[in-house]
């Protein structure tokens, strides 16, 4: 029967194996192209393509649900397979579920009704939460059920955006987009606060675990969701002292994971210095927003962009660079053009942050060339099988 199996995981395309390929490809890609399509209109280069609500409409919602569910999808349904000890989707229901997120992302510019890119949208995330929560339920990982909550509510936030959509509301738009941000940052957290010690310790040889924390992961869930409710609800949209309290206490607990997972060795690793950096935009976007809600900035954009392009972007390219070398079966050593890739990502982010929208076109230059980067090193790879012969 296992040689069997074998030998049906072997007959699938290298492509359609487990979900990281696909989903990786196409998320790098479609951050490269709507970011540039976004800064070309921007910059006048181009006119701005019909879409239902506008680009800025699309732009808020294909960032987080598009792109970056993407990334999410194509981790944890590899990540499955480890945690649970069962096979991962693949061959056809994996390509099923790639050509409903295709679709979605076409239809934006098909002459289609509303009510037809809602459904497409809607019906992605519900079939991925469903997939993970059969495979998570069936093999009773409780742990894990967090993510489960996390993803739910990401769907919601984008059912509140797209809402806003329908209504041409875009108030409520900004709403969900903001609070499905946050959310995202909750995932990056937990997954972060994994894989980040786990691979600083196999990374630099270190025998000793770092100790876990659970209080403190309990706490930054706890004050993610509180905050993600906070935009869902409005709150957060306008400037209120009381509000940067929960933000102060965030950022405190970020800087105490930093600290505790630093050791002087991951400077010399990319995959390592990477992975620390991009954690430490949290720390600076949550930082943001409380000086926002204090009067000390003028405006939240920064903080934002600091969580939608250096935290996001940054942890998305370091743990697709890491996750898809380890899942080939190749040597944890990635392309030296990758180093480049994470340097220029951060200075794209430090440029958005710093300097705001008169310098955009260089941090969506910066932005484009690490993904780019991503896809010239790492497409022959994910197209490929794996180098050890597992049908992986």
């Amino acid at each position: 029967m296992q040689l069997l199996d074998r030998n049906r995981a072997l007959a699938i395309a290298p492509l359609w194996r487990l979900g990281f390929r696909p989903f990786f490809l196409a998320g790098a890609l479609l951050a490269l192209l709507a970011v540039a399509l976004w800064a070309a209109v921007l910059q006048g280069l181009l006119s701005a393509p019909q879409v239902p609500g506008g680009l800025l409409a699309w732009h808020r919602h294909e960032m987080p649900f598009g792109f970056a569910l993407a990334i999410i999808a194509g981790f944890l349904l590899t990540a499955v397979q480890t945690w649970t000890g069962r096979p991962g989707l693949s061959g056809r229901p994996l390509i099923a579920l790639f050509a409903l997120w295709l679709a979605a992302r076409l239809v934006w510019f098909l002459p289609l009704a509303l009510g037809v890119l809602i459904a497409a949208q809607l019906a992605f995330v519900a079939l991925l939460l469903a997939q993970l929560a059969r495979q998570l339920i069936a093999a009773r990982q409780r742990n894990n059920y967090p993510i489960l909550l996390v993803l739910s509510l990401l769907g919601l936030c984008q059912g509140l955006t797209l809402a806003g959509l329908a209504l041409g509301d875009d108030a409520l738009q900004r709403r969900g987009a903001l609070a499905a941000l946050w959310l995202i940052a909750v995932l990056l957290s937990l997954i972060g606060g994994r894989v980040i010690p786990f691979f600083t310790q196999r990374g630099l040889g270190r025998v000793e675990a770092f100790a876990a924390q659970p209080w403190r992961d309990r706490l930054l869930l706890a004050g993610g969701l509180l905050v993600a409710a906070l935009f869902a609800s409005g709150h957060n949209l306008q400037a209120q002292p009381w509000l940067a309290l929960p933000f102060a206490l965030l950022a405190a607990l970020h800087g105490l994971r930093l600290w505790h997972w630093h050791l002087p060795g991951i400077w010399r690793v990319p995959l390592l210095w990477s992975l620390h950096l991009a954690y430490a935009w949290l720390l600076v976007a949550t930082l943001g927003m409380a000086a926002w809600h204090l009067g000390w900035l003028a405006q939240p954009s920064p903080a934002s962009h600091a969580l939608a392009v250096g935290a996001l972007g940054g942890l998305v390219l370091a743990m697709m660079a890491r996750v898809s070398l380890g899942h080939t079966g190749r040597p944890l050593q990635p392309p030296k053009a990758m180093a480049w890739a994470f340097t220029v990502l951060n200075l794209g982010a430090l440029i958005r942050v710093a300097a705001g929208g008169s310098w955009l076109w260089l941090a969506a230059l910066c932005w484009g060339l690490a993904f780019a980067l991503f896809v010239v090193y790492y497409a022959p790879l994910l197209c490929r099988a794996r180098v050890d012969g597992h049908p992986g």
